[in-house]
């Protein structure tokens, strides 16, 4: 009768250089990431409605379609009381076209819109338009919201 010589547990030589439960983790840990696009998505929410003009004004609503634009225009904005601004910057009417060559606006090609409250004076937004078409500027527009629709029922 013959005995075995072999060691209990089997396996042989094979597995001689591995210790059992050290396997390298080939996973990706993902929650850091996640969470760092979670931080980001709310500070982009929070900060997009900061991001655009600053002046406060009620717009006119009209049922326009928007226009697609290639260059980012130039905001000059009415209040309601008369005061202008150029961007978020108060200006003066006399000082609008110089302020606009001190920047490098190119009268011929940018677009120069104009933002008049709701209630401001007719003739306050005239006056803007009529510097700025005085002054070169060929490409003048009005920003308007656009209008709600009811639901139809």
């Amino acid at each position: 009768m013959a005995m075995s010589v072999a060691k209990a547990g089997g396996g042989g030589g094979r597995r001689r250089g591995r210790r059992r439960g050290t396997a390298l983790m080939s996973e990706i840990n993902v929650t850091p990431m996640v969470d760092v696009m979670l931080v980001l998505l709310i500070i982009f929410m929070v900060a997009a409605p900061l991001m655009t003009v600053g002046v406060p004004i009620d717009l006119p609503q009209t049922a326009a379609k928007p226009m697609n634009t290639d260059q980012k225009p130039v905001i000059v904005s009415v209040t309601n009381q008369g005061a202008i601004f150029l961007g978020d910057d108060p200006v003066q009417l006399n000082d609008l076209p110089q302020l606009l060559a001190t920047q490098g606006v190119d009268p011929a090609e940018t677009r120069v819109n104009v933002r008049g409250d709701l209630a401001a004076n007719y003739g306050s937004v005239m006056q803007v338009m009529g510097a700025l078409s005085g002054a070169g500027y060929s490409k003048i527009g009005l920003i308007t919201e656009q209008a709600q629709q009811a639901p139809a029922q």
